[in-house]
C-alpha cells in the first residue's frame, strides 16, 4: 500500500503544541515533551503507511487512533490524510474541542 501524504489541521498543530508546553512547563524540561513527540510522529507515521489501521468513529469519515493516553483523531480525504485532533483521553469527554467545532 502507498504512502498516504500526511497534513494537519490548525487545531491538531495547537493540540500537539499545548500537549507538548503543557510537559515542558510541568517538568521544567523538554525531555518528556521530545520523548512524547517522538511517540506522536511514530503513531502517525502508521497513520501515514496504513490509513486504515484507527477506529471508525461515530462521525463520518473520520477514525481514531490511540496512543498511550491519547487520541489521534484522523480524516482519510482521497490521497491525503489529515490530523483533525489530538486529545488527551484523561480529559472529560465534553472538554473535547475537536467535537463542537
Amino acid at each position: 500500500m502507498a504512502k498516504q501524504r500526511i497534513i494537519w489541521s490548525p487545531r491538531a498543530k495547537l493540540d500537539l503544541f499545548e500537549i507538548l508546553d503543557f510537559y515542558y512547563r510541568r517538568n521544567g524540561s523538554k525531555t518528556y515533551s521530545i520523548k512524547l513527540n517522538f511517540i506522536f510522529r511514530k503513531a502517525i507515521r502508521m497513520i501515514e503507511k496504513y490509513p486504515k489501521l484507527g477506529v471508525q468513529t461515530d462521525i463520518p469519515n473520520i477514525r481514531v487512533l490511540i496512543e498511550n493516553n491519547y487520541a489521534i483523531f484522523y480524516e482519510i480525504k482521497n490521497d491525503v490524510v489529515e490530523i483533525s485532533s489530538i486529545w488527551d483521553c484523561r480529559q472529560k469527554p465534553e472538554d473535547i474541542k475537536f467535537l463542537h467545532k
